[in-house]
């Protein structure tokens, strides 16, 4: 191509038409940037076409990730609800008639009471679009928006829902190895233990000891903590479900 527009040149020049080969010259380089224009168009459109099939698929992965993170926080959040509620019946026994305690399956809620489930979301999806540059991929503000909402809440879960935990490890459990029969709250869970102790111990009295109070107090404080940080990914998670299924289409 190239030399066929060259030969026509020569052909101008060698004839003396130097004024025809001005403006074939012109036109020559009219059509190179004529093609130049059209193939930085088509490769503009093969990017946005490309693009569009990345966000499609993006909103799509986030879409059913959050479809299966939102079963993992109800359930969560079911376990958590119903960890708090056992505490505050055990709360309630505090200075009770010790025949109204002893009629109450203590072990059961104690043994329930240390249950706090931690919630464990899929982020494949989401730590795909959190890397740099990527988050502007979504063109959706409100979906920008949620996202950034949705991951400070979850951080903040998992801070509260440490403090519960460690609160368990660091003071519930230590006193009740010293002041009840962590066998026969084991009885509850994975050992399952056929017998209760045989050792005399009186269990009851911890409900008579204000630093029993104290610890299941501060407990129950951390774990309404927690609980709401979940309410907060709940609703957090319920609109991104929302939000990606109508993006996504």
């Amino acid at each position: 191509m190239f030399k066929f527009f060259r030969k026509i040149r020569l052909n101008l020049l060698n004839e003396g038409k130097t004024t025809r080969y001005f403006k074939y010259a012109i036109g020559e380089i009219l059509l190179v940037v004529i093609g130049i224009l059209i193939a930085l168009q088509i490769n503009t459109w093969n990017q946005e076409r490309l693009s569009n099939i990345e966000l499609k698929m993006t909103l799509s992965d986030i879409h059913f990730e959050f479809l299966e993170n939102k079963r993992a926080v109800d359930h969560t959040m079911k376990v958590n609800i119903a960890t708090f509620e056992n505490g505050k019946k055990l709360m309630s026994f505090m200075g009770k008639d010790r025949g109204f305690i002893q009629s109450q399956n203590v072990d059961k809620l104690l043994f329930e009471s240390l249950e706090g489930k931690p919630f464990k979301p899929t982020q494949h999806s989401l730590s795909y679009i959190l890397q740099p540059g990527r988050l502007e991929l979504l063109q959706n503000d409100n979906l920008k928006k949620l996202i950034l909402q949705w991951t400070r809440s979850l951080k903040e879960y998992d801070v509260h829902h440490s403090r519960f935990e460690k609160k368990i490890d660091i003071d519930l459990v230590p006193y009740l190895s010293k002041n009840y029969s962590l066998k026969d709250i084991d009885m509850h869970g994975n050992l399952a233990w056929k017998n209760k102790t045989t050792l005399d111990i009186d269990k009851l009295a911890i409900f008579s000891d204000i630093e029993f109070e104290n610890i299941l107090d501060d407990l129950l404080y951390r774990s309404s903590r927690s609980i709401s940080d979940l309410e907060k990914l709940v609703s957090f998670t319920d609109a991104i479900i929302k939000e990606t299924e109508n993006l996504k289409e």
